[in-house]
């Protein structure tokens, strides 16, 4: 009787939070209808104690804040965000063979949840007690390791999501998981910005590091209760897997046009830095320290996730395109204001565009990532998904990397020449995604 009011609850409670589609049940094998929505709220809760987890180890935001109040050479905070992201992307196809030989891909997050436990620990430790150019490096190698354990955890968990949800709701729950992010980063944001203020010391954030390592135990243990059949993948793999993978990029059409629209899709990754930096040359100063940046966040994440998970379920690549185009539209309107001659970061509008303009392009960047990521689980089924993950992150771990040296080569002319060359590739990036094929369940 316990048991039967446990499921009945999670039931319940996952029908609130996710639109259901009878249609969308039909297409799951037999047996696997009655853990459906346990399977959802545990992926909900490990998704959302992951993020929670990443919004207190941000490499664009704590990380840097931290180098600083360790006294380490500035110098290592431009390592830190190229580390974070091509670091979890690079190695993604070469890991593929190995992650495909389980039929359990769950096990592959577990352990790359707790590499990331791990890594967050050692910097707990760095910030407790380290100082100076040692323990600068000490939080390098340890972001590093970080980046190899969330290789591993974003090869596999689209997988998972793709085996035991159904098209239709796997938009929501990632949306969901965005959304409690949201609440844990404006909560977060606030108590750094008001309790810790500009003058953060290290040791105060070695208890949010540390906290942060405990989520991701937590995202662990909760991912390791996920009901995924065992049918259907893994226990082969070729010898020269990772160069056929590779080769989905010259003999997928459908998958390279995915992989071009999404390379398109960075406006509203790279953008938001080069706002900030204008900001503050222009002297806004409404949103400085950590705790608003954290907060500005946040709020961006819980407006955006329930509203696009939605949106991601009925279309994808609509999703895709409309946040391309809004955000380079963004950017323009950002750029015409700032170039007016009596604009001035100092008054009222000025600050009002600058931030107003940081925060729409977060939340477009969170429709975009929802987007992209719902379009990559929708479009194939089995093993051939995690081919598709993880060539098209290795593939943007290297084109992340040669956008971001050619927007910061035209910000040697102005951050707004660098903003008006991200906006065109949005404008490519919309037109790209409308011309994608329809995967999504189009409810």
């Amino acid at each position: 009787m316990p048991y039967c009011r446990i499921v009945s609850t999670t039931e319940t409670i996952y029908a609130a939070l996710v639109k259901r589609s009878p249609q969308a049940q039909e297409t799951v094998a037999d047996g696997q209808n009655g853990t459906i929505a346990r399977n959802g709220m545990r992926i909900v809760t490990a998704s959302a104690l992951q993020s929670s987890g990443d919004q207190a180890t941000k490499a664009s935001t704590v990380l840097p804040w931290l180098i600083h109040a360790l006294g380490a050479p500035p110098a290592l905070i431009g390592l830190l965000v190229p580390i974070r992201e091509s670091g979890s992307m690079l190695p993604q196809a070469f890991l593929t063979p190995i992650v495909m030989r389980y039929r359990q891909r769950k096990w592959v997050v577990v352990a790359g949840h707790a590499v990331q436990a791990a890594a967050v620990a050692a910097m707990t430790l760095t910030a407790a007690v380290g100082s100076g150019l040692g323990a600068g490096v000490a939080i390098i190698i340890a972001l590093a390791i970080f980046s190899l354990g969330r290789c591993l955890t974003s090869i596999a968990t689209k997988d998972v999501l793709g085996r035991t949800l159904p098209k239709g709701e796997r938009g929501q729950v990632n949306g969901l998981a965005t959304t409690a992010s949201g609440v844990v980063a404006i909560t977060l944001g606030l108590a750094l910005r008001y309790l810790g203020g500009e003058q953060l010391q290290a040791s105060q954030l070695a208890w949010l590091l540390g906290g942060a390592a405990l989520l991701w135990v937590l995202a662990a243990l909760v991912y390791a209760q996920v009901e995924e059949p065992t049918d259907g993948a893994g226990g082969t793999t070729d010898d020269d897997g990772s160069w056929a993978a590779l080769r989905l990029l010259r003999d997928d059409r459908d998958f390279r046009r995915f992989v071009t629209t999404r390379s398109f899709l960075l406006v509203s990754a790279l953008a938001p830095p080069f706002l900030v930096s204008m900001s503050a040359a222009s002297g806004a100063d409404a949103l400085t320290g950590l705790g608003g940046f954290v907060v500005a966040s946040g709020v961006a994440s819980i407006i955006g996730g329930r509203l696009f998970g939605r949106m991601a379920d009925r279309s994808s690549r609509r999703l895709m395109a409309f946040g391309a185009a809004a955000s380079s539209l963004v950017v323009l309107l950002v750029v015409g204001l700032v170039s007016l001659p009596e604009f001035s970061g100092e008054t009222l509008p000025g600050t009002v565009t600058l931030v107003g303009g940081y925060f729409l392009l977060t939340l477009l960047h969170t429709g975009v990532r929802v987007g992209r990521k719902t379009y990559v689980v929708d479009m194939a089924e089995g093993d051939r998904r995690t081919l598709y993950v993880a060539v098209s992150n290795t593939a943007m771990g290297i084109i992340l990397l040669v956008v971001g040296a050619i927007s910061s080569a035209i910000a040697l002319a102005g951050a707004v020449w660098a903003l008006v060359f991200l906006a065109l590739l949005g404008v490519l990036g919309a037109v790209w995604g409308w011309r994608l094929p329809e995967v999504s369940h189009g409810r």
